[in-house]
């Protein structure tokens, strides 16, 4: 097999097997439990609305780490075999038309026989569900990021044999900055197919020198320690030259790029005020101003207000942004309304994020 559609095709077999084939499930809901498809209008055309962060998970992959479906980290919604028709009954009332689907890395302890396998069946799976789906579903590939060499493979595997449309990674890989050098190979893999790499952070909460000052009430492992590793993971490829390295690189972060969109005035002046942290030039060896690289990567809606992706547009472009839901995880169920309710964005802005320029980096029909 060396291409999706031959892959596809041989898993006919599988796919009969899985709840998430057809419409039977559907099918099989009453009338009045089917909820009506929104469409989203803009200035009296169909908007195609894909939603470019919504999670899932194989069980199958899991088990090889001993783990399975439970609890608020692993909700049983994650498995799309056993869920497909809730999830897209969901995306119908919120007007979503497809999703993006992404696994968040739980593997990057495992050593590389166990990685391997792990990334092999999430892979296939997606690649099934996606067929089965195919103008509902498209997937970022998984990858084993902890060893560089195999992620590209595993990359280059996922786009050209599975048809995948990119990759889904962490903030950080057991502690390291996705700046190291090691990482190279997995960068210049991704730069060489041109495709978007989502980077979805880790639980910083949990395994960060701040854990502890993240306990306590109001859940601050995720509304702050999330935000705040890929701020670190994005700034770490700013200023370690990873962009200037790889300048071909398409990436987006999740959470509206965690808080250094809000802030971006600081990166540029930080090397100034302090240039002997910063040596080789003003702002030490970068090739251009921190937040120009910040206008040539792309963020999610994540950011819960009209004036939060208000805010993203006026620092960096209504080109740069994408609707994102978090699903299944009940953050928002607005997602579509916010974009609409945005002031300042032109009818173009709207459709440029409800799913045009998710369209155009992931090779979608709008």
């Amino acid at each position: 097999m060396t291409n999706r559609r031959e892959f596809i095709g041989s898993t006919a077999g599988t796919l009969a097997g899985l709840a998430f084939v057809g419409c039977d499930l559907l099918a099989s809901r009453s009338a009045g439990a089917q909820a009506q498809r929104r469409e989203t209008i803009v200035s009296g055309r169909r908007a195609k609305v894909i939603d470019v962060h919504a999670h899932c998970a194989v069980p199958e992959a899991m088990a090889l780490m001993g783990l399975k479906l439970g609890g608020p980290a692993f909700r049983p919604d994650l498995h799309l075999a056993g869920a497909v028709a809730e999830r897209i009954a969901t995306m119908d009332a919120q007007g979503v038309d497809m999703q993006v689907l992404s696994i968040n890395p739980y593997w990057y302890k495992q050593e590389r026989d166990v990685a391997e396998k792990i990334i092999q069946l999430q892979n296939e799976k997606l690649a099934e569900a996606c067929g089965a789906h195919p103008d509902r579903f498209v997937a970022f590939a998984s990858v084993a990021l902890q060893h560089p060499d195999l992620a590209a493979r595993q990359l280059d595997e996922g786009v050209k044999k599975y048809g995948l449309r990119g990759a889904a990674i962490g903030g950080s890989v057991n502690g390291m900055e996705l700046s190291d050098p090691k990482f190279h190979p997995f960068w210049a893999k991704a730069e060489q197919l041109g495709i978007l790499v989502f980077i979805h952070p880790q639980n910083v909460g949990a395994t960060t020198d701040i854990a502890g000052r993240l306990k306590g009430n109001g859940n601050l492992g995720n509304v702050i320690g999330y935000p705040l590793e890929t701020t670190i993971a994005l700034s770490h490829l700013i200023f370690e030259g990873t962009l200037d390295r790889f300048p071909g690189l398409k990436i987006c972060g999740a959470h509206g790029g965690g808080f250094l969109p809000s802030y971006a005035g600081r990166s540029d002046v930080g090397c100034p005020t302090r240039p002997d942290l910063c040596p080789g030039g003003t702002h030490g060896p970068l090739k251009k101003k921190p937040t120009d690289y910040l206008a040539q990567m792309y963020y999610d809606t994540m950011v819960f207000t009209p004036e939060g992706v208000r805010h993203l547009a006026a620092e960096f472009g209504a080109n740069q942004l994408m609707v994102g839901t978090d699903y299944p995880f009940p953050w928002t169920k607005t997602a579509v309304d916010m974009v609409l309710n945005t002031p300042g964005l032109s009818d173009l802005d709207r459709i440029a994020i409800l799913g045009g320029t998710a369209a155009k980096l992931l090779g979608i029909k709008a």
